[in-house]
């Protein structure tokens, strides 16, 4: 069905080249979009045309059309004038917006069909089918976007996206649930994830321009049949869970490159903290002191450079070297060897991981 906000749009389009008043009704009478007065709409005399077998008629000055959805009665068209050339302009009405039922009924189901698609409710002969008869490509190159604005049901961001990519007709804008905005867009065969990361970019900068912010944006790897395209949303949504617990500042998280903090998002927690347990022997880096922890995380972020990070954190470099010594007594691990370094940066992020689950939880 037609909003009727479209219609409303539609009558007024008409009315400025036709220079006819134009009238949408449904079949019980009820105005729905109107260029005229609304004391001049006789709503027993609609539905009385409605019930009567003529496509078309003309009673008190105006001439009644009836507008079909596949044979099926859906409105009522009134053009005010009783005239050949007011006939033809009705015809012509009647026929743009019975293009627009067919139009959005497309759009609608190819929206359902992306939904059943990225949720894995389709069988796989369903997909083809589906995807032959609605004219979708089923070899074309695909990437999921998952866009999250903080916001439920945020139908105003999902309009602007759509808006937004309007032109790419091979592009489809949806939601699955009340909480992200879905896009599934077709990419070239040399496409690269620097590009993604400009189209993550532009959709950022566009719904910046309306007032939202603070927006994020996950996408998964580029998949080349339409039967993957759920396995990019699947991946995309991990990547938006893996970004808010190990790179919460990120605005826009790949899949292709969470690295480790893909793996240990899968972990169950029982092995987790049986891993704490043996690493930090019953301790965890919460009881570190905010000292300590600065140094660690300052140690990683130049590669384990004693020199470096004594400058940045503008202390000798004995004075480094003094913690790191205190550090490797209550730990048993010494960062400045390769090996203790990767097993206490993955504790680190395990631990991230656990507090996130736990806050999920409540």
């Amino acid at each position: 069905m037609i909003s009727n906000q479209i219609l409303q749009s539609t009558v007024d389009g008409l009315k400025a080249i036709a220079r006819t008043e134009i009238a949408v009704c449904d079949i019980e009478g009820k105005l729905l979009a109107s260029t005229f007065p609304d004391s001049e709409h006789n709503e027993e005399m609609v539905a009385s045309f409605a019930n009567s077998p003529a496509d078309s008629q003309v009673i008190n000055g105006f001439q009644f059309f009836k507008v079909f959805d596949e044979q099926q009665l859906e409105y009522v068209l009134l053009a005010k004038g009783n005239t050949d050339d007011i006939y033809m302009i009705g015809k012509l009405a009647t026929f743009q917006i019975e293009n627009l039922l067919i139009a959005y009924k497309e759009r609608f189901d190819k929206d359902n069909f992306i939904k059943n698609l990225l949720l894995d409710n389709l069988l796989l002969v369903d997909i083809y089918n589906r995807a032959k008869k609605l004219r979708i490509e089923a070899n074309a190159r695909r990437v999921v976007f998952i866009i999250e604005t903080k916001l439920e049901r945020d139908i105003a961001s999902l309009e602007n996206i759509r808006t937004l990519f309007a032109a790419r007709t091979r592009d489809f804008v949806t939601a699955v649930d009340e909480h992200y905005i879905i896009l599934v867009k077709e990419v070239k065969e040399n496409c690269t994830y620097n590009e993604l990361d400009k189209v993550a970019k532009l959709i950022i900068d566009d719904l910046a321009g309306y007032g939202t912010n603070n927006v994020s944006i996950a996408y998964g790897t580029i998949v080349s049949e339409i039967k993957e395209v759920s396995r990019s949303y699947k991946e995309a949504k991990m990547a938006l869970d893996v970004g808010k617990i190990f790179y919460g500042g990120a605005e826009i998280v790949a899949y292709a490159r969470l690295g480790i903090g893909r793996l240990i998002y899968q972990l169950p927690i029982s092995l987790c903290k049986m891993f704490i347990r043996e690493i930090f022997e019953g301790k965890s880096p919460d009881d570190f002191d905010e000292e300590t922890l600065v140094t660690i995380n300052k140690f990683f972020e130049n590669s384990l450079n004693v020199s470096e990070t004594s400058r940045q954190l503008y202390i000798h470099r004995n004075t480094l070297v003094y913690r790191l010594d205190k550090l490797q007594k209550t730990t048993g691990l010494d960062l400045r060897v390769f090996e203790d370094s990767i097993t206490f940066k993955i504790a680190l992020m395990v631990v991230k991981y656990m507090k996130y689950m736990e806050r999920q939880d409540y």
